[in-house]
């Protein structure tokens, strides 16, 4: 009987856990391709003065490390819709993402961030 239990356990924990929302890490490539359609929100979670440095085109800006991130997200981005975001290198949009995940919303983020989009010599705007 408490093999059965455990298996019982064992089976709901799998089923908790596959029912959480997962995040895409998506490589460059299949990033940009993403990104073509324009249902898609951009989202550029770095600091104002890294976005200002350059930034895929269309992004918006949401700072991940500011407190009214949430209330930010929220107000300006739309749950029916992708949201693909990105910050320097990978880090904080994971953060930014699994935040975002968790509120209801579709996630994509660019694995490795926006160097690795300088990096394959995609478009960047300022």
């Amino acid at each position: 009987m408490n093999h059965l239990f455990a298996s019982i356990l064992l089976s709901f924990s799998a089923l908790f856990s596959c029912q959480q929302s997962k995040v895409a890490s998506l490589p460059v490539k299949e990033f940009d391709a993403l990104i073509q359609d324009e249902n898609v929100q951009r989202v550029d979670v770095r600091t104002v003065a890294e976005y200002s440095e350059g930034h895929i085109i269309h992004s918006v800006n949401i700072n991940v490390l500011d407190p009214s991130f949430i209330a930010v997200a929220d107000s300006v981005l739309r749950k029916d819709k992708p949201v693909a975001l990105y910050c320097r290198s990978g880090k904080r949009s994971k953060k930014a993402a699994a935040i975002l995940s968790e509120r209801g919303y579709t996630v994509y983020e660019l694995k490795d961030g926006f160097n690795a989009w300088k990096q394959a010599g995609k478009e960047e705007e300022k």
